[in-house]
């Protein structure tokens, strides 16, 4: 029986993290948990994480295409926060945005952590940006570690 399993240590990994500005109080707690995970725990040097900030998280997968087909990252990590208002709004656009991204993901053979709070309140997506019910980004950021090691054990 053959047992993959890696760390999160990957020093020489170039990620990009595609950011909402919309609910920005909320998405920079995200950014700024990404950011330490990534530097502390997997030691990636500030040269190789490329910050994209976009409108609204309706506009992240465009750009994680882009981002993916040119090869140029071997992690990407999407940030924003999708609150529950009175309309379909929310529903539509959770479901697409999260579909959307992991099409891209399985599309170009690219870990996408989907670090998107999707919540009911702005009270449950301040807890989840940091507070009581942890960080997204930073959960979404030792994801895409963890995941490069793996991706990169199998392919050798």
């Amino acid at each position: 029986m053959k047992i993959i399993k890696e760390t999160t240590l990957t020093k020489k990994a170039k990620i990009a993290i595609i950011i909402s500005r919309f609910n920005h109080f909320i998405n920079q707690n995200l950014l700024n948990g990404a950011l330490d995970v990534l530097q502390r725990i997997g030691q990636v040097k500030k040269r190789n994480i490329t910050v994209i900030y976009v409108p609204g998280t309706f506009e992240i997968p465009i750009i994680a295409d882009i981002l993916a087909s040119k090869k140029q990252h071997d992690a990407i990590v999407v940030l924003g926060t999708i609150i529950k208002g009175g309309t379909k709004h929310f529903s539509i656009l959770s479901k697409e945005v999260s579909k959307k991204i992991s099409n891209i993901s399985t599309k170009y053979r690219i870990p996408i952590a989907f670090g998107i709070i999707i919540a009911n309140d702005i009270k449950q997506a301040i807890e989840r940006s940091g507070t009581k019910m942890g960080n997204k980004g930073s959960e979404s950021a030792l994801v895409v570690l963890e995941m490069i090691n793996i991706i990169n054990k199998i392919i050798k």
